[in-house]
């Protein structure tokens, strides 16, 4: 069995797979990161293999109390990727940007393929169907949009996630949720729209903590499953072995 994590800005997720099978997954903050993967490892003795990929600021030596027990991999630019990678400045190309590529490759042969990964920020990578990956874009997500709104105004209020009630708001509250919500459907839906006329046998893959918030309400047709990433480290990790 493997367990995959995934170490992001705000929280860490996980998921225990068994013979490529994914088994369970699991959300927790970096805080308790340590009981949450001790659970995890009671619950599924047979798990052998941690396999890690992390954008966030913790550090590998957290990992060390474990490796009495399992194999502890972590996912670095030094590993073994099956794209072409034609980045500009590929030292800066975030760990999470190159497994989600990766994943889509392995997933969805011959194929162009868009993966939006909907998280702390948004960021968009295309990868053409001859396995060269090209770039894409980073942008706010949801959350640091409400957030920025509040921040640097005097008098707007910082609100949670909620769906508009129209996209022209009568309300301050429902300007800002009609602005957050259906500002970035739009830019997701735009993106799209200019990457489809240009390519043929498109896929587009939407993942992150808010996919399945924002897949119902994009006009195009996607792909959604926020565990991609997860997975993706899994046949990753089955790739390079």
């Amino acid at each position: 069995m493997i367990l995959t994590i995934d170490i992001g800005n705000t929280r860490i997720k996980s998921a225990v797979f068994e013979n490529n099978t994914l088994i369970e997954a699991s959300v927790f903050s970096n805080e308790n990161f340590q009981n949450f993967i001790e659970n995890i490892l009671k619950e599924y003795p047979k798990i052998a293999i941690l396999v890690i990929a992390s954008v966030g600021k913790l550090d590998k030596n957290a990992f060390d109390s474990f490796l009495n027990r399992v194999k502890v991999y972590f996912i670095s630019r030094d590993s073994t990727f099956p794209f072409q990678n034609n980045y500009s400045s590929p030292n800066t190309l975030g760990i999470d940007r190159m497994v989600l590529a990766a994943g889509s490759v392995l997933q969805f042969p011959e194929k162009n393929r868009l993966v939006i990964d909907a998280g702390t920020c948004v960021t968009y990578d295309f990868i053409d169907a001859d396995d060269v990956y090209h770039g894409g874009a980073i942008s706010p997500g949801i959350r640091l949009r409400y957030e920025a709104m509040h921040n640097y105004t005097a008098k707007l209020p910082l609100l949670t996630i909620e769906d508009p009630e129209n996209i022209i708001g009568n309300s301050t509250n429902q300007s800002l949720h009609s602005g957050v919500i259906n500002g970035l459907t739009f830019e997701i839906d735009g993106y799209i729209d200019s990457l489809k006329g240009k390519n043929e046998n498109f896929i587009i893959i939407l993942t992150g903590g808010d996919a399945n918030f924002l897949a119902k309400r994009l006009k195009n047709t996607i792909f959604a499953n926020s565990n991609f990433l997860l997975e993706s480290l899994n046949n990753l990790y089955q790739y390079q072995k």
